[in-house]
């Protein structure tokens, strides 16, 4: 099992910057990805970035060029840091991570970390 833990949310105003962080804790050598997700009032849930085991990164196209994720692999941690942030970008966050348990694919969600951009 895989348990994870966002923080970093808030109120921000555009143009602003904010950082989310995601530890993970439990069965870490078995994670091969953890990314972000979003998903805006009344909307479905989106990636945002994803960082795989060997370090390849992937980004939705609205956020390229203003988002960045990384990772401290001593610290089990994978970050976003978000700038020039747009009222578009409300959303709650949600780290994710893909692992295996045993020969099974599965997936481990965080709670979700609201980040709320304003004029």
């Amino acid at each position: 099992q895989v348990q994870l833990a966002e923080s970093g949310g808030g109120l921000v105003q555009a143009g602003g910057s904010l950082r989310l962080s995601c530890e993970a804790s439990g069965s870490i050598s078995s994670i091969t990805s953890m990314g972000w997700y979003r998903q805006p009032p009344g909307q479905q849930r989106e990636l945002v970035a994803r960082i795989t085991r060997g370090g390849t990164t992937n980004y939705a196209d609205s956020v390229k060029g203003r988002f960045t994720i990384s990772r401290d692999n001593a610290k089990n941690t994978v970050y976003l840091q978000m700038n020039t942030l747009k009222p578009e970008d409300t959303a709650v966050y949600y780290c994710s991570a893909g692992y295996w348990d045993r020969l099974t694919p599965l997936d481990a969600w965080g709670q979700g970390t609201l980040v709320t951009v304003s004029l």
